[in-house]
């Protein structure tokens, strides 16, 4: 399925999803930022009590919560990313910001560098 936003420079081809190894789930660290909204539903999604999910998958940046990541090699991946599967084991709960990748702010006018991430990325230049 070919997906559009308007305003970017590119397109999302998200059949390069089922071959890319996730390589947006891991590489360099990062955060994953979640809501208390997002926190309770994947919460419930893993049927956990919400502080148990927060001990266990969450880390507390400044004010804000990310998922933690896991370090493997010289890589770092979503607590979540399973590679044996090569997808996210919260695919139907994930958050907002794994939802809209590509079509992040940072990468609207940086097509070049979301393409070379992401192999789904169909640049409009």
């Amino acid at each position: 399925m070919i997906l559009t936003r308007e305003a970017y420079p590119y397109r999302f081809d998200s059949r390069a999803c089922d071959t890319c190894k996730g390589r947006c789930c891991n590489g360099e660290s990062g955060n994953i930022w979640v809501n208390l909204q997002e926190i309770e539903t994947i919460a419930a999604g893993l049927s956990m009590e919400t502080e148990t999910f927060i001990r266990v998958y969450l880390k507390k940046v400044g004010y804000r919560f990310s998922i933690r990541e896991l370090k493997i090699k010289n890589n770092y991946a979503c607590v979540f990313y399973d590679q044996e599967k090569n997808g996210c084991a919260i695919y139907g709960t994930r958050p907002e910001q794994c939802r809209t990748f590509p079509f992040w702010p940072y990468y609207k006018d940086r097509p070049e560098e979301v393409a070379e991430e992401c192999p789904g990325v169909i640049r409009e230049d």
